[in-house]
């Protein structure tokens, strides 16, 4: 594997740390989770198709597939596997958007002791190539929409075998027009040549004629190579161990289960990519350890086709980012969606704004109870508490089991209130970063802590409150001005759909704020604008240029790239 993480520090010096936070805990909740008992990935998805068989897991275009469905068509994926010889802890790569196929493959994988690699579907051949081959992929799953760019690629790699997947595949007679669509009215599918690729259908049929060899698969076994960074820099593989996605899973379980229910139907509204690490645990691994049903959106960014789905269906639980909330809050029809079963909608990936807050609980009647995570801690860190009647604006406590600390730029803790490096330790954080030592490295302190890279406060209950990553931070005339702040003031103007902020360089203050912004009014211009951020900003703080656009840069989670906004500015002269 070659990643380490430097030694832990003695559990003494753990225990000294203050966790004001717990004392925040509802009463139902544990400070700690046993982790001892922590197995893997497999024994959640066992245990679920036992326990749960005969409940839905999974809901795509109208048609729902059983646990115990499930259960088969993730062992004949495995079983094929093997057939083509995968060894336990080969890499296989999964580069499908939220179709059905999804939860078969990646439980597939699992079950044949290999190691996922998530991919994202959107991916250039260049970003592609270097994802599968800096993690020595042999296997491909593909969406046939995307077998162009996997063409374009494949001398680069080292994949033994391409599986292509289809829109369609699993959804019965649906499932044919849902392809007819995909290739003839949408015209989604480009003209790609992989001869020696093979379907998912001939997968699952030669699957299901083989015997599943039982593999030994351990809670140190690496369950992911999941990518990150690939917006600051050359993509990093994070070594996630079975033990760290699942001890997140069960930190998720034991924060989230008092406000579960009884209830057997749970619907997980899974908009965000399943390829994301905050999809995949949320919404894929934690359904499976409740017994809930995904329902599978494939293309979020249809949000008239997303709304329609979400009008058939009474969901239950909801994840999602800020920008997907602004959008379905503002979508046509949306008074139409029956929310009165809703018990919660959590949020992350990217700060949620406090206007689009306010909204999603005009339209829903539910707060958006904001967390956060990252790619290297499996995802979550922490989370509000799921019982709050307004949206806080911190990111909430720490989950059980999970130390936070605030440090100093020499990686001192620093005072309550003040403002530091947010740095995490727990069960779910990483082994390491795939074949980089040196990273691994840095991105660890000396007692055992990641350090997130995000300037945080620890308030004295115990919530963190988020101010800004540390590289977007803008230096104006010696003041800090953190994007984040400026964003949701801007968000705040009824005229304003989204903002995004960055810093340019400037001869005289050393750089300037400037915004970007999506307009809700038309008629809104940059002068009233700039005089409203007047009234709630200081004055550095207030965008120097404010630019008016159609849409804003994003990533396929919905996250705005301030990086990409630069770096048009930039070329732009």
């Amino acid at each position: 594997m070659n990643a380490t993480t430097p030694a832990p520090a003695p559990a003494s010096a753990d225990a000294a740390l203050t966790k004001p936070w717990l004392q925040a805990y509802p009463a139902q909740i544990p400070a700690t989770i046993d982790e001892a008992k922590v197995g893997t990935l497999v024994d959640i998805f066992r245990e679920a198709v036992a326990r749960y068989g005969t409940r839905n897991a999974a809901d795509s275009f109208g048609k729902r597939m059983t646990y115990a469905e499930l259960g088969r068509t993730a062992e004949a994926v495995a079983s094929w596997l093997q057939g083509q010889g995968l060894r336990k802890g080969d890499r296989v790569a999964i580069m499908l958007p939220n179709v059905m196929a999804y939860p078969a493959v990646l439980f597939g994988i699992l079950l044949a002791g290999g190691t996922v690699v998530n991919v994202n579907p959107l991916y250039t051949a260049r970003e592609f190539a270097h994802q599968v081959s800096d993690a020595g992929a042999r296997f491909l799953f593909v969406l046939e929409n995307f077998g162009a760019t996997v063409e374009e690629a494949l001398p680069e790699t080292h994949l033994e075998r391409v599986v292509l997947v289809t829109p369609g595949d699993l959804l019965g007679l649906k499932g044919a027009v849902v392809n007819l669509v995909s290739r003839y009215v949408k015209r989604s599918v480009k003209p790609f040549s992989l001869p020696k690729a093979v379907t998912f259908r001939s997968v699952l049929s030669e699957g299901a004629a083989r015997r599943l060899e039982p593999v030994a698969v351990t809670p140190d076994d690496i369950a992911f190579l999941q990518y990150t960074g690939g917006t600051t820099g050359v993509a990093k593989g994070a070594v996630l161990l079975h033990r760290n996605v699942a001890a997140n899973v069960l930190q998720c379980e034991a924060w989230m289960r008092p406000f579960f229910g009884e209830r057997d139907d749970h619907i997980m509204v899974a908009a965000l990519p399943l390829y994301h690490i905050f999809g995949l645990t949320v919404c894929a691994l934690l359904m499976a350890r409740i017994g809930g049903c995904m329902l599978l959106i494939a293309n979020p960014r249809d949000i008239a086709g997303f709304v329609k789905t979400l009008q058939s269906r009474r969901i239950t639980l909801m994840s999602g980012v800020n920008t997907l909330y602004n959008a379905l809050a503002h979508a046509p029809g949306i008074e139409k969606v029956d929310f009165s079963q809703l018990v919660f909608a959590v949020s992350g990936g990217m700060a949620t704004q406090a206007a689009v807050a306010k909204k999603w609980k005009e339209v829903t009647g539910q707060p958006i109870v904001e967390g956060y995570g990252l790619s290297e801690t499996s995802p979550v860190v922490c989370a509000n508490r799921l019982d709050i009647e307004e949206f806080t604006g911190t990111i909430g406590y720490p989950l059980p089991s999970t130390l936070v600390s605030i440090r100093s730029a020499e990686g001192q803790p620093v005072p309550t209130g003040e403002r530091g490096e947010l740095c995490v330790k727990g069960p779910q954080v990483m082994a390491g970063y795939w074949k980089r030592p040196d990273e691994t490295a840095k991105a660890m302190t000396s007692d055992g802590f990641f350090r997130t890279g995000d300037v945080a406060v620890l308030l004295p209950d115990g919530q963190v409150k988020i101010v800004d990553r540390m590289k977007d931070m803008i230096l104006v005339s010696g003041f800090n001005v953190y994007p984040n702040e400026v964003e949701d003031v801007l968000a705040r103007h009824p005229g304003v759909m989204e903002a995004a902020v960055i810093g340019l360089p400037d001869e005289h203050s050393g750089e300037v704020v400037v915004a970007y912004v999506v307009r809700k009014d038309p008629s809104l211009t940059a002068e009233a604008l700039r005089e409203f951020a007047r009234e709630n900003l200081t004055a550095y703080k207030v965008p120097r240029r404010i630019e008016f656009r159609e849409t804003l840069p994003k990533s396929n989670v919905g996250k705005v790239l301030r990086r990409v906004l630069k770096e048009e500015v930039s070329k732009a002269g």
